[in-house]
C-alpha cells in the first residue's frame, strides 16, 4: 500500500527536513510497527515528519506521540545554519515550533492520530511505561540530547518494535557524528539488529534485552 496523495503532498510541503525518500521509508517502518504498539517521535519540529508517521498509525490502527519542547534544538538557533526567523516568538525571544507543528497536524486532517507531548525528552521519558511498537530519534543532534534520548526512550521499544535513528553519517564529510555513535552504541548493545537503511535513515528491529 503506498502512502494516501493528499497526505503525500501535505507531507513533501511542510516546513523541515525530512527527504521525501527517507520519509516514505520511515511511513513503511511506521506501518509495519505500528500495528504492535504506539508510535513515538522525539524530535517534531514542525511537523514534516509526523505526517508520515500519523498516515501510517491511521492504517496501522496505531497512534503517535511526539515529543518536543519546541524550542528548538542548537542547529536551529539564531546564527547556525537551518534557523528560521519565521519561528522566533518575539515576545519571548525564543524559538517556537509548536504553533506551526500545530497547524500542519490540523491541515493534514492528522489530530486523532498524532497526539503531541511539549516537554523536554528525557523529563518526559521518566514518566513514560507504555511500551512502543516504534521509536523515532530526531531531536537535538548533539552528543548529550541524542544521548538522552536513546538512554531514556530506547529502553521502552517492545521485542520486535522498531527503533529508528535519522541523520546517521558514517562520513564526518556528510554530517555530525553524535547520531551515528549512538546508533552504533545500540548495534553493539546486542539489543538491536538492522534491518533498514534508506539514505540517512536507520531501521532497527529489537532482538534482544541489554540496552
Amino acid at each position: 500500500m503506498t502512502m494516501p496523495p493528499a497526505l503525500l503532498y501535505a507531507a513533501e510541503h511542510a516546513k523541515g527536513f525530512m527527504p521525501a525518500q527517507e520519509g516514505l521509508a520511515l511511513y513503511e517502518a511506521a506501518r509495519t510497527y505500528g500495528s504492535r504498539g504506539p508510535i513515538c517521535e522525539i524530535g517534531t519540529y514542525c511537523g514534516k515528519s509526523a505526517i508520515y508517521l500519523g498516515a501510517a498509525a491511521r492504517e496501522a490502527g496505531s497512534v503517535v506521540v511526539t515529543v518536543d519542547h519546541h524550542r528548538g534544538s542548537e542547529e536551529i538557533q539564531p546564527g547556525w545554519a537551518h534557523h528560521d526567523p519565521t519561528l522566533v516568538d518575539l515576545r519571548f525571544g525564543k524559538m517556537d515550533s509548536l504553533p506551526t507543528f500545530r497547524a500542519t497536524i490540523a491541515a493534514a486532517g492528522l489530530e486523532d492520530e498524532v497526539i503531541a507531548i511539549v516537554g523536554h525528552s528525557d523529563r518526559v521519558a521518566k514518566l513514560w511505561t507504555t511500551p512502543l511498537g516504534m521509536l523515532f530519534i530526531d531531536g537535538g543532534h548533539s552528543e548529550e540530547p541524542v544521548t538522552r534520548d536513546y538512554e531514556g526512550w530506547a529502553p521502552h521499544v517492545m521485542p520486535g518494535g522498531a527503533l529508528v535513528f535519522h541523520d546517521i553519517y558514517p562520513d564526518p564529510a556528510d554530517g555530525g557524528q553524535a547520531p551515528y555513535r549512538v546508533y552504533l552504541r545500540a548495534l553493539e548493545s546486542g539489543a538491536f539488529a538492522e534491518v533498514g537503511v534508506t539514505g540517512s535513515l536507520r531501521v532497527l528491529e529489537r532482538v534482544a534485552d541489554g540496552i
